[in-house]
């Protein structure tokens, strides 16, 4: 089993950090934080703007390397009053995992397989765009499969001997054709039978930019559009796209920001790997 590289973590009350704004999370990297400000406020993130529901809530990612203290920008509706805040993120631990006998092939896509790859991209970045009103990243998740972990959040991926990029989801090693399960409701904002490393893969919106992808599959069971309840069948686990056996990759996202899964499990108190 994988060494969990997230410590056991109690949940941050609401706590007011300046007048304009209340947040809730531990600032550590791959968390979400939750704010509040008043209604028509505005808020950016590491310069960026960030969307704010009519009453004044908001959610922000911290991806994997948040190397340097990250700030948080909350403006006034009246735009007569404006507060900065700067915060330090902690830095975690991740494994390193090294993987032999990779194909050359997939070490090394030819050109069609890179153009493949681009499309995949897109579309990814097209799902990665969407910001609904929807709110299901506050509820309750569960584990979309239950099996052993053969992965985790941030992990180094060493392939034949080469540096990969850090692995971004949940890895849990379970047959070929076990049905996948939405961890939390949401809609689904991608589909896609067959991405080149991904294979059979869904994404699912639970608002605010915070989504669920699930790789990998052997069977997609859902349209795009399809609001799906939590604990509602989405697909069988499979070996498609470039892996070396059956397992669902779990990955959430903020936007762009890569973030755990693990979090998400602890906060709903179900994690059981300590």
């Amino acid at each position: 089993m994988m060494r969990s590289a997230v410590a056991s973590l109690a949940l941050i009350p609401l706590l007011a950090y300046a007048q304009l704004v209340e947040l809730e999370g531990q600032w550590i990297e791959g968390n979400m934080i939750v704010g509040q400000t008043e209604p028509g406020a505005r808020v950016e993130f590491k310069g960026q703007p960030v969307m704010v529901a009519e009453d004044g809530l908001f959610v922000i990612g911290l991806h994997r390397d948040e190397n340097e203290p990250v700030t948080l920008r909350v403006q006034s509706a009246d735009g007569g009053t404006e507060e900065s805040m700067q915060f330090a993120v902690e830095q975690r631990d991740y494994d390193i995992q090294r993987i032999e006998g990779i194909a050359r092939n997939i070490m090394e896509p030819s050109a069609q397989e890179q153009d493949r790859i681009y499309a995949d991209w897109l579309m990814t970045q097209e799902a990665r765009k969407v910001r609904s009103s929807d709110r299901e990243f506050l509820a309750s998740f569960d584990w979309p499969v239950l099996g052993p972990i053969s992965g985790v959040y941030g992990s180094q991926r060493v392939y034949n001997g080469v540096p990969g990029t850090p692995h971004y989801g949940l890895d849990i090693a379970v047959p070929t054709g076990t049905p996948v399960k939405a961890p939390a409701a949401g809609r689904v904002i991608l589909v896609s039978p067959d991405m080149f490393y991904s294979g059979g893969t869904v994404v699912l919106d639970h608002g605010h930019g915070v989504s669920s992808s699930f790789l990998h599959m052997s069977r997609v069971l859902v349209e795009k559009g399809q609001w799906i309840e939590q604990g509602e069948l989405i697909g069988e686990v499979g070996a498609t796209g470039r892996v070396t056996g059956p397992h669902l990759d779990w990955r959430m996202n903020w936007g762009d920001s890569r973030i755990d899964p693990e979090f998400f499990l602890r906060r709903s108190g179900v994690w059981h790997l300590d």
